[in-house]
């Protein structure tokens, strides 16, 4: 019975310490010419791109990090390519993504046409280019858009 009880406990820290090294991850530069990841303000008609900014009658589930158009996205960590993420269900010159995974975290990033859907990167090395956000949004601010699987707030790991 005590060998259980140790396990359990053992087992306890082992995942209270990898949760704790997820809290402590922060995202390198994810766009080439904004090297501090600078997020995405109000503008206009757009609406705001921090975490639960208002979308009518929903919610944004992500945060948006500032990147001009047909800027190089890089690897903000190091990252393995999990394959295609659409934000979209009508395609549209933007609508193309990336799910990754790293650093015990899972994210998606949106706006983004990636070299390759599949493998792996080095912190820094290139995932793609962003795509054209101002054919879609005229007068928007471009921007990657940073969404974690599970739809939780990005913020923390800014």
């Amino acid at each position: 019975m005590r060998l259980y009880i140790l396990l359990g406990f053992l087992l306890l820290a082992v995942f209270c310490s990898s949760l704790v090294d997820a809290r402590q991850v922060k995202f390198g530069t994810l766009c080439s010419r904004n090297p501090s990841n600078h997020k995405r303000r109000c503008d206009g008609k757009y609406g705001c791109g921090h975490y639960g900014a208002s979308r009518g009658n929903r919610k944004h589930m992500g945060l948006d990090i500032v990147c001009a158009d047909g800027d190089t996205v890089v690897a903000p960590f190091d990252v393995k390519l999990n394959g295609r993420s659409k934000p979209y269900s009508q395609n549209n010159a933007i609508n193309d993504g990336i799910n990754l995974s790293g650093q015990g975290l899972c994210f998606k990033l949106f706006y983004v046409k990636p070299d390759s859907y599949t493998g792996t990167l080095k912190k820094g090395q290139r995932i793609g280019r962003m795509l054209p956000m101002q054919r879609v949004y005229p007068g928007i601010t471009s921007h990657v858009h940073v969404q974690m699987c599970d739809r939780s707030d990005p913020t923390k790991y800014f």
